[in-house]
């Protein structure tokens, strides 16, 4: 069956790729709390899409759902064309999850958790990429080293070198600088960049908003789990700061912590 990405040539005039990853409509509830309500977001090919919101917002459980972890209740998840509730398998081939805080088998090395990754996404002559990887997030060291024996920076760094060498369509990230040094948090932050650079589809979710403004292209911002605003940095400052030259704290503390109007201008 061939990619439905490949439908559309993105070299012909007055054609667009579509999206690497497409939710719509998505609602998950816990018993009688509703933690997503009605979520609808697209990612292209090379953007990155930077996902905030306060704590419970319901971010985590959106970046679950899309990954295949949360069953879907209502809507539809879309990952390179692929439904991830019809079509799984498929769908997780195009897609890496890297969670806020990575958990790898105890009782396998860093090196043969990437020969599992190699094996599980079917990626042909990986040797020479995961050595790249291994040296890119300074890891080379450690290829020997149990899971159980990292520590939560090498476990992060891990869940990065499994994740690009996945060569997936989408990758979703989930505070990925926890835990990290300086030396690795710029590796990190290039990394990334680079990443979309390659034309991979990333959701960005993170607490620091300072990361989020550097690397991102859009912001959805979430509170109590609907989306209160999608678009550009410079589109927030016009719609939700009246054209200032706010920065992205600003204008999250006024979406998320003012009264109904900054939510209702940010719609």
């Amino acid at each position: 069956m061939p990619d439905p990405l490949v439908a559309l040539d993105p070299d012909e005039p007055g054609q667009t790729p579509p999206p690497r990853l497409s939710v719509r409509g998505l609602t998950k509830r816990y018993g009688d709390e509703l933690a997503v309500e009605d979520l609808s977001l697209e990612v292209a090919p090379g953007e990155i899409l930077g996902l905030v919101g306060p704590n419970g917002a319901g971010k985590t459980t959106t970046l679950r759902s899309i990954a295949g972890i949360l069953p879907i209740q209502h809507g539809q998840v879309l990952v390179g064309g692929y439904d991830i509730a019809r079509d799984e398998a498929r769908a997780k081939s195009q897609l890496a999850w890297v969670p806020d805080d990575p958990q790898p088998f105890d009782s396998l090395t860093v090196a043969e958790h990437l020969e599992f990754t190699a094996h599980l996404y079917r990626v042909s002559d990986w040797r020479a990429r995961a050595a790249e990887l291994l040296e890119l997030f300074e890891l080379t060291d450690k290829r020997d080293a149990l899971g159980g024996e990292l520590s939560r920076g090498m476990r992060q760094k891990l869940a990065f070198c499994s994740a690009w060498l996945a060569h997936p369509g989408v990758v979703m990230l989930d505070e990925p600088l926890s835990g990290l040094d300086p030396r690795g948090i710029r590796a990190a932050r290039q990394a990334i960049s680079d990443l979309a650079g390659s034309g991979v589809a990333v959701v960005l979710s993170s607490h620091l908003l300072e990361l989020i403004e550097a690397l991102a292209g859009r912001l959805l911002i979430m509170d109590r789990g609907k989306a209160v605003f999608t678009g550009t940095l410079a589109e927030a400052r016009e719609q939700i700061a009246q054209g200032q030259a706010s920065s992205l704290e600003e204008i999250f503390l006024a979406v998320t912590e003012g009264d109904d109007e900054p939510e209702r201008a940010a719609q």
